[in-house]
Order: structure tokens, then C-alpha cells, then sequence
């Protein structure tokens, strides 16, 4: 939270970028799940529909913060990128067309200094220290294989291990 109060809303690129932070720490999404966003994803009761790999639909709740973000941004700035190549996706360039993978993964790094994988990876593992089950963090990335979403346990396993030594006489 501290990474993301700490990012400036000075200007529209600030405002997009910081609801693209807000938005993939929030929901978790891959990369292309955010370039592929139209405006109309954005659902009134704070939750977007996500079409994620294999074509398969998901809708997952946003807090507060992402949701407040990206109506903002919205509202203040994406007006000034749009024009006649933005259709309705949500998240615009500079020159007008979405944003591409490519752009979003230079803009995570560029504002918070790591990867947007990393992003998805801190999403899942702060469900899983708060007590999420499983199942429902694996519902939430969009995984088919219960596998795929264990990778996500070793940090959980570690935080256990500490909070047992620190409790545990």
C-alpha cells in the first residue's frame, strides 16, 4: 500500500499508470488480461469482467482503491489519449491505440521497479497469508490446474513457519 500511495497522480500518464498498478494488484490479472480491457469490463458494483487465456470469462471483485482509480482515471484522463483508434479500450496510449503488453510491463517496471508477474504473484500470496483458501485464489487467477496456483504456497509456508517460531515457546 505504501508503493502505491507513494505513486504521483500529477499528470494523465501518472493517473493511467497508477490505475494499471492499482487494477493488477488488486485483481491479480496477467499483463494481456489488462491490454485487452474495455471501459465497459468496469462493472458499477466494483467488479470487471476478464476474458483470460483459452477465452475463458471471469469476473473478479476490485477494492475500493483500484475501482476508485480507474474511474478517475476514466473520468480525468483517458480523454485526452482517445481518438478515433481507441475504441473502447480501456487503457490508451499516448498516440491513441490500447496499450500493448509490451508498454504495460515497461510501465510496471518503470514505476514500482519489478516485474508484472510479480504484482500477480504479491496478489496471491497476500489472499493466501490473509487465509484465502486455495481454490478460491485459483478461481481468481483464472487457473485450470490446482498445481499451477501451489507455486504461490512456498511464501505462505514461509510466513507460517516464522509466525510458529515467533509464537510457539
Amino acid at each position: 500500500n505504501e508503493l502505491l500511495n507513494s505513486l504521483p497522480v500529477n499528470t494523465n500518464k501518472d493517473i493511467r499508470d497508477k490505475a494499471i498498478l492499482e487494477l493488477m494488484y488488486s485483481s491479480g490479472l496477467r499483463v494481456s488480461e489488462v491490454s485487452n480491457l474495455d471501459t465497459k469490463d468496469i462493472r458499477s458494483n466494483k467488479s470487471i469482467k476478464v476474458l483470460g487465456k483459452g477465452s475463458k470469462e471471469r469476473v473478479l471483485p476490485l477494492t475500493e482503491r483500484a475501482y476508485n482509480s480507474i474511474n478517475t482515471y476514466m473520468k480525468v484522463s483517458r480523454e485526452t489519449f482517445a481518438n478515433e483508434k481507441s475504441g473502447e479500450y480501456l487503457f490508451l496510449g499516448i498516440r491513441g491505440g490500447k496499450l500493448s503488453d509490451r508498454e504495460i510491463r515497461r510501465i510496471v517496471k518503470l514505476r514500482v521497479g519489478t516485474f508484472p508477474h510479480s504484482l500477480r504473484h504479491t496478489f496471491a500470496t497476500h489472499l493466501l497469508d490473509g487465509g484465502a483458501d486455495l481454490r478460491i485464489v485459483q478461481e481468481l487467477l483464472g487457473h485450470n490446474d490446482p498445481n499451477t496456483t501451489q507455486i504461490y504456497t512456498h511464501v505462505s509456508k514461509k510466513q507460517m513457519k516464522k509466525k510458529y517460531k515467533q509464537s510457539h515457546p
